[in-house]
């Protein structure tokens, strides 16, 4: 929900997809193709700041949703920097510290390339953009109703809380406990039901198999190309240089 709340209010809604997909696909080229750890970590905070300042995303939604793959990116850089030695006992090795370096940066520049993208970009345009390349009905199907899963998933575990909360539920740690494991014991069935209902609404409403929204106008999509290709080609150039 977070995602979507953001994509909506984003100042890029009206901007057409393919430019944004565009201008996030030149980011995470010009990351691959980068090699020093001054122009990744440039690259890294010139995406960041499109996101942040073109488009207007919240800084605490960006770092709400960014959080969790810098904690996996900060252990995996962890784990190749501190192993076990010859003596069995654990040591720090700054033998990689340059390759782990370079890898973190570029893995940063690449995440703050997708999530400009996520963070602008609504479902429904992601998905009429998705179409128009000729991505696999079935998996955009899938992809869907696992998004809207989510949500509903979501949804169950905020009311149940909700209400258990009203009933005093959470007051103390062994109530707390004995709430959260009926809860949890709960949630199957709640979503199960949830996921029938949700069904229904879709056959009712001529569900056929395949899952469509009416695509958004975009009058000025060429012009907003143009920019993407030209913020994009700039990226790739200072990446070029830094590589050869």
């Amino acid at each position: 929900m977070l995602i979507e709340t953001a994509a909506y209010a984003s100042r890029w809604r009206g901007v057409a997809p393919a430019a944004k997909a565009l201008f996030a696909l030149a980011g995470i080229l010009a990351a691959w193709l980068a090699q020093s750890p001054a122009v990744l970590a440039t690259l890294a905070a010139l995406l960041a700041l499109a996101a942040l300042l073109g488009a207007r995303v919240p800084p605490r939604t960006y770092l709400a949703l960014a959080l969790p793959p810098l904690g996996f990116l900060l252990l995996s850089c962890l784990t190749m920097l501190v192993g076990p030695g010859p003596d069995g006992a654990w040591h720090w090795s700054s033998a990689l510290l340059g390759m782990v370096e370079r890898t973190a940066l570029r893995s940063l520049a690449m995440l703050a390339a997708l999530l400009g993208l996520v963070l602008t970009t609504p479902l429904p345009d992601l998905l009429t953009l998705l179409r128009r390349l000729r991505v696999p009905e079935l998996l955009l199907d899938l992809m869907v109703l696992s998004y809207r899963m989510l949500f509903v998933l979501r949804q169950a575990w905020d009311e149940g809380v909700t209400a258990q909360s009203a009933r005093l539920g959470y007051r103390g740690w062994r109530h707390a406990w004995r709430s959260l494991g009926l809860l949890a014991g709960q949630m199957a069935v709640q979503v199960w039901q949830r996921a029938a209902a949700l069904q229904m609404a879709a056959d009712a409403r001529g569900y056929q198999g395949t899952l469509r929204f009416l695509p958004a106008v975009y009058p000025q999509a060429r012009r907003h190309t143009a920019w993407a290709m030209l913020a994009g080609g700039l990226l790739l150039i200072m990446a070029a240089g830094d590589r050869w």
